[in-house]
């Protein structure tokens, strides 16, 4: 059996030989805090839950079987895709944490306030599948993101209802559509400081041009808020083009080109009441 410190990783001590164990989201980010930090470039800290515990929630509760149970009555007809994913995403949202899961969560979470001031401090919580960005397929965008949570009560429903995410009808269909096992797809957790980008804008880097894979340039998608709004699409945002070879000659300017998006909607963090 997996002991507690299997469960929880923090980001420095990942990278991209860690697609397995925490997804390729948070593999990536572990690969980027590890490169950044030497040069000065400041990163949230935050840590990954690993398939590990994953695995340990579907032995909870015999939820392992009650998913299993759902899929085999979506491929012998006995339920539409609707019905058999609403009712997996229940039974996984009404699974308890068992307290070895929930103790290094918690504990990770408290580690990573302290340079903060300690307390309930806001986190974004986001999903990172081991099955990500594949060169056969790509799952990520698939599963759920939360932001701006706060203390172990929002932290325990945000991963429950990231584990959820991974049975969406889309999620289900598509893998089905690929040849994956549903059963043998892991799901980790990323827990990071969240940013105010509200105060100011967020956005995507891409370190190529995506549309016609030229390596020398550099694209920037930015809008006001947080930058949930541009990664969904929901709002067309600004964009810049950077020229890479110009970056080191201060004397130049490396943005060749500028395209002002509509920017019609910001997110913002809640400022009170229920959400």
């Amino acid at each position: 059996m997996a002991s507690e410190m299997t469960y929880v990783v923090r980001f420095d001590s990942i990278g991209n030989d860690n697609v397995g164990l925490v997804g390729g989201k948070n593999a990536s980010l572990g690969e980027l805090i590890r490169a950044l930090r030497v040069h000065g470039i400041r990163v949230p800290d935050g840590y990954a839950t690993t398939a590990s515990a994953y695995w340990k929630l579907l032995e909870t509760g015999d939820l392992r079987a009650k998913i299993s149970a759902q899929l085999t009555r979506l491929r012998q007809g006995e339920a539409h895709l609707e019905q058999a994913g609403a009712a997996i995403r229940r039974q996984i949202l009404a699974t308890e944490f068992p307290a070895e899961l929930a103790r290094p969560i918690f504990a990770a979470y408290h580690e990573l306030a302290k340079p903060y001031g300690g307390g309930d401090i806001d986190v974004a919580v986001r999903s990172s599948a081991t099955a990500e960005d594949l060169p056969e397929a790509s799952f990520a965008g698939q599963q759920e993101s939360f932001l701006n949570v706060r203390g172990e009560t929002e932290l325990l429903d945000a991963c429950r209802r990231c584990y959820a995410s991974l049975f969406t009808d889309r999620a289900i269909s598509y893998r089905k559509a690929k040849g994956f096992d549903d059963l043998k797809i892991a799901l980790s957790i990323g827990v990071q400081k969240m940013v105010r980008s509200d105060k100011g804008s967020a956005g995507v880097i891409f370190t190529i041009d995506t549309e016609t894979g030229f390596p020398q340039a550099l694209i920037i998608n930015a809008a006001w808020g947080l930058g949930e709004y541009v990664v969904k699409g929901t709002v067309t945002p600004d964009q810049y083009t950077v020229f890479k070879p110009l970056l080191n000659d201060p004397r130049l300017i490396p943005i060749v080109d500028k395209k002002l998006g509509s920017k019609t909607k910001k997110l913002v963090y809640a400022t009170g009441g229920t959400h």
